[in-house]
């Protein structure tokens, strides 16, 4: 079992009667599972507009419901969240439990990260201590996109950001904030730009901008490890050599 604290993690309890019905008309992916059992469900908060605004997990474990969210993004989560509270029975409490995630078999009351099985499990409780994991390669290897990095609020769709293929929306659920824009993207019009692997040669940083052979921009450049990386890049602009400042890039 390999498992270590996740750095820069708020959790947050979900309180009240209607606490998971609340966040149900609100958020992208469906969380009433979580009435009926244990789980982690991973979903995020959208704008009127579509655009991503955050990502986080909804958990239910040892019987409560917590919010564990990016602490980068998480006053601002509540305070959207308190903004729709409206007259619905729900409060939100601070937690001083840990967040720990790890690879191999999993500690006792551990759950698995809903994203993908790469990412190995999510414990809620005493904070946890082992050997470094190196999950930048995971992600790069498995194209999941990273808070702050490759999901920018008020820029990034969610499904050009792979939120389906991570478990991340559901399209049965019926209304939430955005969904008519996630809905119309899904249904009636062809992705013509997302986030994939490329090949790497040499490095620039995260945000650097993907330029054609001449001179036409392509995409950009995101998280990178081991000769390949994480790029927003335009489908039709694919062909021939690409570069981001001193780096090459070659579409996989």
């Amino acid at each position: 079992m390999m498992g270590e604290t996740a750095p820069h993690r708020r959790l947050v309890a979900l309180q009240g009667p209607d606490a998971l019905t609340f966040l149900q008309g609100l958020v992208s992916n469906d969380v009433l599972p979580l009435t009926k059992a244990e789980g982690v469900v991973y979903t995020a908060l959208l704008s009127p507009q579509g655009k991503y605004l955050a990502d986080f997990f909804v958990v239910q474990t040892g019987g409560q419901v917590l919010l564990d969210l990016p602490e980068s993004l998480a006053d601002g989560i509540l305070r959207r969240l308190t903004l729709y509270r409206l007259r619905a029975a729900v409060s939100f409490a601070p937690c001083d439990l840990s967040v720990t995630r790890g690879l191999g078999e999993p500690p006792a009351g551990a759950l698995p990260d809903p994203r993908h099985s790469a990412l190995g499990w999510r414990a809620y409780g005493a904070p946890g201590a082992a050997p470094q994991i190196d999950w930048d390669a995971i992600r790069v290897a498995h194209v999941i996109p990273e808070t702050g990095i490759e999901l920018i609020p008020d820029e990034t769709f969610i499904l050009e950001a792979g939120f389906e293929t991570l478990h991340g929306v559901d399209f049965r659920k019926g209304c939430y904030v955005g969904q008519e824009v996630t809905a119309r993207m899904k249904h009636k019009t062809e992705l013509r730009k997302g986030l994939i692997r490329v090949g790497v040669s040499g490095s620039a940083p995260p945000g650097t901008p993907i330029l054609m052979a001449d001179g036409r921009e392509a995409g950009t450049l995101y998280t990178q490890s081991g000769g390949a990386a994480l790029a927003h890049l335009r489908f039709d602009r694919l062909s021939g050599p690409l570069t981001a400042g001193d780096a090459s890039l070659m579409a996989a």
